[in-house]
């Protein structure tokens, strides 16, 4: 899953990221959509390219990648993208903090959604063909929204009120793209079988029940006393974002 950048378009605003190459920055305005736009744009932009939306109470991106496998082998990066983004908010986390995901992408801290991650990929692309490009993206809660008192969601949460520190956007974005290139660098090197360890030691789940992934990203489980295994499939989980309200366009509360 390589990040080969081969052509670019210029941000419409400066943005202050420190990235580290081979990505650059694509900054939207407040009522940007960055998952969005990295879809629109990714065949002219090429790997790399990273949009960002200019918002102070989420953290919302979306990045452009140019995979080598097969679509069906190709959209296990969701787990290297979460495992990154779960890596790059524990660097800035409490002690002790958990940092957990709902299958597939739900992204939990302590307990509250805090966000979450989606997949594009090219339409009509066939499974057993390499996409052109898949995009990324996430939202991450960084700022309760003013006026609302602390608790008032108690199934939903925000860094601020998990007693993260100095962490807006911009300082996320440039610790998950450090990330993001350590876990495919695991996947290339290691195989994915180990980035599969990874994300599977943040998900959610219950006591006795054994976790894999397997070579097309579907979560396999089995119970310790049992034989049989229960199958979850990713393809129809990545169609709706669980995590994700439609109308606001932020984490649900």
């Amino acid at each position: 899953m390589p990040l080969n950048a081969k052509r670019r378009v210029h941000a419409p605003f400066a943005p202050a990221l420190d990235l580290p190459p081979p990505f650059r920055a694509v900054a939207l305005r407040e009522s940007g959509d960055a998952f969005a736009h990295a879809t629109r744009i990714a065949t002219e932009a090429g790997a790399g390219t990273l949009v960002h939306v200019g918002r102070f109470d989420l953290a919302e991106f979306a990045v452009v990648l140019e995979p080598d496998e097969p679509l069906r082998e190709a959209r296990r990066v969701l787990y290297a993208g979460l495992t990154a983004l779960g890596d790059a908010l524990a660097v800035h986390a409490p002690p002790k903090k958990p940092i957990n995901f709902d299958w597939p992408a739900t992204v939990r801290i302590d307990g509250g959604l805090v966000g979450g991650a989606r997949l594009a990929w090219p339409a009509n692309t066939d499974e057993d063909a390499v996409p052109a490009w898949l995009v990324f993206g996430a939202m991450i809660r960084t700022a309760a929204m003013d006026g609302e008192e602390p608790g008032l969601h108690p199934r939903s949460t925000a860094l601020d009120e998990e007693g993260f520190v100095d962490i807006g956007s911009g300082r996320l974005l440039a610790s998950f793209a450090r990330h993001l290139m350590v876990a495919i660098n695991t996947w290339q090197q290691d195989g994915f079988d180990a980035l599969a360890r990874r994300y599977l030691s943040r998900l959610a789940t219950e006591p006795g029940i054994q976790m894999e992934l397997d070579e097309n990203g579907d979560l396999l489980l089995r119970r310790s006393d049992n034989d049989a295994v229960a199958r979850r499939v990713l393809v129809p989980a990545l169609r709706t974002a669980s995590w994700l309200d439609p109308v606001a366009g932020a984490p649900r509360l």
